[in-house]
Parts: structure tokens; C-alpha cells; sequence
């Protein structure tokens, strides 16, 4: 992605007028998710600064100047009535050890989403969570088909019969990036420090303990890894057709 995010980090990135972040927030939002942690790092001034002025940039205001100064904000309409944590997590810390420098955050809780800052879906929350309590196991991760990165195309005697432009793979499911955790057992699976990552041994004791469970979810996915999923993403939101938009609001 360095050709289109050497200056922000990438959850800053924008579809249409709004960083990729915010689209994952509203997602969660239509499902009455409204309570945020986002683990900084890379440039996290960017994402601080981004929520520290969102009411000014998405609203009218008049600036008053001179010794009474104040800033008067006239569409309130567009407020999202979230509440959002930005937590330093490190620079060079990996996933795992982002989400434990969090945990006071969340530990409370029966339990919380997790995701990454690069990938959107059509993802209905309160069916995930619905089947994360149905199996009263310790996590859950949502299980998705990978859309190609090539076109495939069906030849028959030489002739091609079927082009298909970045199908969907029909075989084999991935790491979709959505997890549903119990927040008072999951610490034990997570070792302490910076370099713990998520999907290397704490997934794999929790599959080893039988404690985590797949969401299969078959509908849209799409991960922002390259300059083309950047530029198609942006595409589907510029012709109004973009899936994960699941919210009625702009």
C-alpha cells in the first residue's frame, strides 16, 4: 500500500471522504456497537486528530474571534453518539500485544468485538454474537471465502465459455478479521509483551482447547492489502453500491 499511504496511517485511508476506520465503525454502529477502543501506533496522532475535530468537519460552525472566542456548531444531525478510547499501544507492538495493553478497556465486559483497521464487510453483528453466545466457548472468528486477485475464466476447446472478474474463491475459508472474545477468560491464552501475536499461538491454543468457534459468513468481505482493492473499494462507494454500507444515514 506504500504507493497511496506514505503519509497516513492505514486505517486513515479514505473511501469516498472518510477514512476506512470510520466505515468499520459504522458497520458496528448499525448493529448498536457505540463503545470504541482503537489501538494506536503508527502515526496515531493522525487517528487522534481525525476524532478530536470530527464535529468541526462534518458540521457547519461559526468561529468567533477576538476575547470571548467559542466555535458555534449549527447541524448537530450528523453526530454518531459514539464513545471512542484512542489507547497508545506502541509502535512496533503486534496484535496480540496490542490488545492485551487494552485490556483494562474491555475486561469488564461480558464480552467484545475485535477487528482490524483495513477490511469491510457485510457482516450482520448481532448474528455473530448470537452464535458466539450460543457456543459459550471462549472466542469466535469469522470465517470467510477469499475474493480472487485474478479473473478467472472457464476454457473449453480452446474457447473461453465464462469470465468471471474477481470471483469469490469457492473453496476454503480464511480469517475474515471479526472475533467475538470472552472478556474474563481470554488473558490466559495471550502471553504477556509487545511481540505477542494474535494469530500465531494464542489462536492456536484456543483451537488446541476446543475454545474457538468459526462464524462462516459467505456474503461481501474485503480486505484493503494493495493499490487495486484501494481503488475498488473506492469505486464500489463512488457508485453507491458499495455492500457494507449497512447504515441509512451518509
Amino acid at each position: 500500500m506504500r504507493p497511496v499511504s506514505r503519509d497516513l496511517p492505514k486505517p486513515m485511508l479514505p473511501i469516498g471522504d472518510k477514512p476506512i476506520v470510520w466505515h468499520i465503525m459504522k458497520a458496528y454502529a448499525a448493529c448498536g456497537i457505540t463503545d470504541f477502543v482503537l489501538c494506536l501506533g503508527y502515526k496515531g496522532w493522525l487517528i487522534k486528530e481525525f476524532f478530536l475535530n470530527y464535529r468541526a468537519m462534518t458540521a457547519d460552525i461559526t468561529v468567533h474571534l477576538g476575547p470571548r472566542a467559542a466555535v458555534d456548531i449549527h447541524d448537530r444531525t450528523g453526530e454518531e453518539g459514539w464513545r471512542v478510547t484512542l489507547a497508545e499501544t506502541g509502535l512496533g507492538t503486534q496484535t496480540g500485544g496490542r490488545l492485551t495493553a487494552v485490556r483494562r478497556y474491555v475486561e469488564q465486559d461480558e464480552l467484545f468485538c475485535l477487528t482490524y483497521g483495513d477490511g469491510v464487510a457485510n457482516l450482520d453483528f448481532h448474528q455473530l454474537i448470537a452464535f458466539h453466545r450460543s457456543h459459550g466457548k471462549i472466542a469466535t472468528i469469522t470465517a470467510v471465502r477469499p475474493p480472487s486477485r485474478f479473473g478467472e475464466i472457464r476454457v473449453d476447446n480452446g474457447l473461453v465459455w465464462e469470465f468471471n472478474e474477481k470471483p469469490q474463491t469457492a473453496e476454503g475459508f480464511i480469517n475474515g478479521g471479526f472475533f467475538v472474545f470472552d472478556a474474563r477468560r481470554l488473558w490466559e491464552y495471550l502471553d504477556a509483551g509487545p511481540q505477542c501475536a494474535l494469530e500465531q499461538e494464542p489462536l492456536r491454543r484456543l483451537a488446541a482447547a476446543r475454545q474457538l468457534a468459526a462464524f462462516q459468513h459467505t456474503g461481501f468481505w474485503q480486505p484493503m492489502d494493495t493499490p487495486r482493492e484501494y481503488a475498488l473499494l473506492n469505486e464500489l462507494w463512488r457508485s453507491g453500491t458499495a455492500p457494507w454500507k449497512t447504515w441509512t444515514s451518509p
